[in-house]
């Protein structure tokens, strides 16, 4: 296919989608595309690739939507309504935003197909996305504690911690609400898309529910128990924050297991080892290698086979080996086999 019409595909996608998508691929399409058509022209992703990626795109949005309705709200709701927490809370929601363009961007990215440079595809372009976000949620914890500690510290020296008005505290009420019918509506595509940054931000917006809860907790506590109570909202906060860094922390474990090539879970290997073991002449598979590239997995393992056979029934016994492993990981499983002469006895 032509560049001029992978062009002209590219455009039509954009011009299909809404304003905000349009900004987002066009973006993305001067700075993470050009460099790839001044050397060569690549095939277009297949029709499952683009179908799975603009319903990441959907879901990231209307994510997205929620929190930018949200992040304004909550920052007002916080400043008129003297809450701490609450802004703290807001600040959140800027993250959860944020991330949603991280996403969008990585996504697009890591669909692209292999290239000179990326013989294995982009697929790790979506983990570390994985891993930014992991990021931004450390950065919100580590804020949202040191504010709470600072309060805390001036309410047990004496100072005096205006309870916060009812504002902030509909606010606080409206958030659980919102983000966490965005966690499970993200989660249920995550599971479907098979899509690790999906599945990432999902759990940002339940970290965001959280958040909430505690905020309305604390606020609520304040409101309704006196101002001799207010520094229940640096508490609530500081509670959520440790919440929030374990999430976090999480997300980091398994993003960076990945950049650094860990192998896959020792359930699933045994697995890939026992289909193997399922194709007749197949014998003793061993020296498995695995590791996550993106959403996909990749597997090199060697093979006994019986010496005699032919360099063609060989070959064709490990085709099979790799159609089986393919039909229950996915079309996209990187495979590598080594067949090996089975000692005669």
């Amino acid at each position: 296919m032509s560049c001029e019409v992978r062009r002209e595909f590219i455009f039509r996608c954009t011009t299909d989608d809404t304003l905000i998508l349009n900004l987002y691929s066009l973006i993305l399409f001067f700075i993470a595309e050009e460099r790839v058509y001044r050397k060569s022209c690549v095939p277009l992703p297949t029709e499952k690739d683009m179908e799975r990626n603009k319903e990441i795109y959907r879901v990231t949005l209307v994510g997205g939507a929620v929190n930018v309705v949200l992040l304004v709200f909550k920052f007002v709701a916080g400043i008129l309504g003297n809450s701490a927490a609450m802004v703290a809370d807001a600040v959140h929601s800027l993250s959860d935003f944020v991330t949603d363009v991280v996403v969008l961007v990585f996504v697009r990215i890591s669909s692209k197909p292999e290239d000179k440079d990326h013989e294995y595809g982009h697929g790790k372009y979506e983990t570390l996305a994985l891993t930014i976000i992991g990021i931004a949620l450390l950065a919100v914890a580590v804020g949202i504690i040191y504010s709470g500690i600072k309060n805390i510290s001036l309410w047990a020296s004496g100072g005096i911690l205006e309870a916060p008005g009812m504002l902030a505290l509909w606010a606080a009420l409206l958030s659980v609400v919102l983000k966490e019918a965005v966690y499970h509506y993200s989660m249920v595509k995550a599971r479907q898309l098979q899509s690790q940054a999906v599945e990432a931000n999902a759990w940002h917006h339940r970290s965001d529910a959280l958040s909430s809860v505690g905020t309305a907790v604390g606020i609520g506590g304040a409101i309704f128990l006196g101002e001799r109570w207010a520094v229940l909202d640096p508490i609530a906060s500081l509670i959520v924050g440790a919440f929030i860094a374990k999430v976090s922390i999480d997300l980091l474990r398994d993003g960076i297991g990945d950049l650094m090539e860990h192998s896959l879970p020792d359930e699933v290997e045994a697995e890939i080892l026992q289909l193997a073991a399922s194709v007749a002449g197949v014998e003793q598979p061993h020296d498995l290698h695995t590791r996550r590239i993106g959403n996909h997995y990749a597997i090199e393992l060697h093979l006994l086979m019986d010496g005699d056979l032919s360099l063609r029934e060989a070959h064709d016994k490990a085709s099979e080996v790799e159609d089986v492993l393919r039909r229950h990981y996915g079309p996209d499983t990187h495979i590598a086999v080594h067949v090996e002469p089975k000692a005669n006895t």
